[in-house]
């Protein structure tokens, strides 16, 4: 009984530990960050990047050239749009070649400083 609370117990701290890591965090305002890139308002940030997570990550990014940098989804699969100024749940369309992912209003007050508006 007790192994199998042990086990039990650490497969939840496992899951949780998982979630935390695909998740963005916000290192500074205005800033979101996932384990491999940065963003603020005006889209994904090689500077910001190389500051709140390396170096070497940074460097990788920079390496990938000129991309649009204005629409981007984190690890995870939370999708931001600096034109529309709002992070969704997912970067999926809908059958009216909308965004149809739920607007996320938590991110989005992270990175543009304002919640959707009803």
């Amino acid at each position: 009984m007790i192994k199998v609370g042990i086990l039990l117990a650490a497969s939840v701290l496992s899951l949780s530990a998982n979630a935390a890591m695909t998740e963005p965090h916000s290192p500074a305002p205005g800033v979101l960050c996932d384990k491999t890139v940065c963003a603020n308002e005006h889209g994904i940030s090689v500077a910001l990047t190389t500051k709140y997570i390396g170096k070497k990550q940074g460097d990788k990014l920079a390496a990938l050239g000129d991309f649009d940098t204005t629409a981007f989804t984190f690890r995870g699969g939370l999708f931001c749009d600096t034109t529309e100024r709002l992070c969704r749940e997912d970067r999926y369309f809908g059958p009216d070649g909308k965004h149809s992912g739920k607007v996320n209003p938590h991110y989005t007050a992270l990175l543009f400083g304002q919640a959707e508006k009803p």
